[in-house]
């Protein structure tokens, strides 16, 4: 068996971050906080209705969400306002990514419900992934594990600076 060193997980494992938070783990962001708070937690952005936040568990570098601050699980409930915001801030999310990492692509897209694969069902929120020409390989396809260059808090201020206004 061969082994993939990511020395950095360690501080993620043994920081609290990892611990299970009671309830709806978006509800728990979604509170008013400090930039302390924020970095902590890799949430990039604030705005009226919805949060930037960095995927915990993500698939490439820099994944991140657009959640809600309303605990809401169905887009047909979501007010225009909340829905407006949340595709300007996946443009601003875009333009930030592209600025920094020059992906070739993106996916952009929504789980709704656990049958669609959401892993959060119960809070609706919009998943931004850069993507690279090549960049499926035998890991995520055979291994079922995914290799990621840098860590979060890497990545986290690479982006922030890009939604500081």
């Amino acid at each position: 068996m061969e082994f993939l060193w990511s020395p950095w997980r360690q501080q993620y494992v043994t920081s609290g971050q990892a611990q299970k938070i009671s309830g709806c783990v978006f509800c728990h962001f979604s509170h008013p906080s400090t930039p302390e708070f924020d970095a902590e937690h890799y949430i990039l952005h604030r705005g009226q209705h919805n949060f930037v936040i960095l995927n915990l568990y993500p698939y490439t570098t820099a994944h991140l969400m657009v959640v809600p601050y309303a605990h809401i699980a169905e887009l047909s409930h979501v007010d225009k306002s909340v829905s407006d915001e949340m595709m300007d801030l996946a443009k601003l999310g875009q333009k930030a990514i592209g600025q920094v990492y020059q992906p070739d692509g993106y996916n952009l897209g929504m789980n709704l419900g656990s049958a669609a694969g959401a892993g959060v069902a119960s809070h609706l929120h919009l998943h931004l992934l850069p993507r690279w020409n090549g960049d499926a390989n035998f890991m995520t396809t055979v291994g079922e594990t995914r290799v990621l260059p840098e860590s979060l808090a890497d990545t986290y201020q690479k982006l922030n600076q890009h939604f500081a206004f």
